[in-house]
């Protein structure tokens, strides 16, 4: 299950409410789309904003919506019970995998980390994919705690940040993970405009922010990317500059979020509040680029 495009779906808000049918429309053109996997309440699917209920209803959904295709459900959370609870509803809703990253308030350190995962693993069958987004959460992984935790029973893959451009470099990067960890543990990158040469370098799985609202385009990298015709993944990575300096400029969430509501996808705000948004002028630039690029 660990293996080519992992899409990552927005969950829409209307009203400070799930948007329980736009969500079950987005996660169906997913699986219509042919993605390997979808990974529902990840970043880009809010999971931190929303509530335990919230958050077990749109696990539902997304098996429910998936069809054949393997769903992964993200259990973040502060507290180890409340994690552990999240795991529960998960595997309650037929999951099958989870997707947990180390949510802080007090900032943690590699045991506290470790420990988490620990409680995991010992508590459900379901496998467990590291979620490494230190952009949101603001803790790194060391090469060594990778290691230790991909050691725990029911690991079985790891999301890596973005890799360095440098194609030699993020080939090390990848070799210098995949030489510490089980052979049965695969290495998933992150960060879209890297995606390609996370591939290219050896990563497994591609888990994608673009893939959640564009998932024909993201099939059609990954595809490229891992089927030897690596030039042509390249040269359509690098049509999508305009796209990737937007993620940059913003935030993908943000982007994405928009480019979903340009497409009618999703309603207009569809961000759970505080989060705003893009203001009209940045929309207008998103517009221009989508336009620009045949991305609808």
């Amino acid at each position: 299950m660990f293996t080519g495009l992992s899409a990552f779906p927005l969950t829409s808000l209307h009203n400070d409410q799930v948007d329980e049918n736009t969500y079950k429309r987005l996660i169906t053109r997913l699986a219509t789309a042919g993605v390997d996997s979808i990974t529902a309440l990840g970043s880009t699917g809010s999971y931190a904003y929303l509530s335990r209920e919230e958050r077990g209803r749109v696990a539902q959904l997304a098996v429910e919506h998936a069809g054949d295709v393997p769903v992964f459900v993200g259990i973040g959370a502060l507290r180890t019970s409340h994690v552990l609870a999240h795991a529960d509803d998960a595997a309650h809703a037929g999951a099958s995998a989870l997707l947990l990253a180390p949510m802080s308030y007090q900032a943690l350190t590699e045991n506290d980390v470790f420990e988490l995962f620990r409680a995991v693993t010992e508590n459900t069958e379901l496998p467990v994919i590291v979620y490494d987004n230190p952009g949101t959460t603001h803790f790194t992984f060391t090469t060594d705690l990778y290691a230790r935790i991909a050691r725990l029973p029911g690991i079985a893959s790891i999301k890596i940040p973005a890799l360095p451009a440098n194609g030699v470099e993020a080939q090390k990067r990848v070799q210098d993970i995949r030489s510490v960890i089980p052979e049965n543990v695969t290495i998933g990158i992150s960060g879209d405009q890297s995606a390609v040469g996370g591939l290219k370098a050896g990563c497994d799985v591609w888990y994608s922010v673009l893939g959640g609202t564009l998932p024909e385009l993201a099939v059609k990298l990954t595809r490229l990317a891992r089927n030897a015709d690596v030039n042509e993944a390249t040269k359509e990575s690098a049509r999508l500059a305009p796209l990737w300096e937007l993620n940059a400029e913003f935030g993908s969430l943000r982007v994405v979020a928009a480019i979903a509501e340009y497409l009618g996808l999703v309603p207009e705000k569809c961000l759970p509040l505080p989060i705003q948004g893009l203001t009209e002028q940045q929309r207008a630039r998103v517009k221009t680029v989508v336009d620009q690029l045949d991305l609808a």
